[in-house]
């Protein structure tokens, strides 16, 4: 099993979803999340003076694959998040820990 952690903008989060449902994917966790990266030096651009050294808002999804269907989900997430200008988001690919249980309640 893999983790996959997608940071997305906000109005191309549930797109993104929507994708994952038909996967379709099991079950996957969502956060409101801020930041920034390569745009810091262009966040004027995305509103008020009170924003313009703030971080922007992000949505993170996060969730669980087998290897075997790591490709179709990664390029679910980036077919659904890509606009083609920067500040899309990235995807993350960690490994799962050997040892750690799953338990479901």
């Amino acid at each position: 099993m893999l983790q996959v952690l997608a940071i997305v903008r906000p109005f191309a989060a549930q797109q993104v979803l929507e994708a994952l449902v038909d996967a379709p994917v099991e079950a996957l966790t969502v956060r409101e999340v801020k930041g920034y990266g390569r745009q810091k030096n262009y966040l004027a651009a995305y509103g008020d003076d009170e924003y313009s050294m703030a971080f922007l808002p992000k949505v993170e999804v996060s969730l669980w694959v087998p290897e075997e269907r790591l490709d179709e989900v990664t390029r679910l997430i980036l077919q659904a998040a890509r606009t083609g200008r920067m500040g899309d988001g990235k995807v993350f690919v960690l490994p799962c820990t050997p040892g750690i249980a799953e338990i479901s309640f």
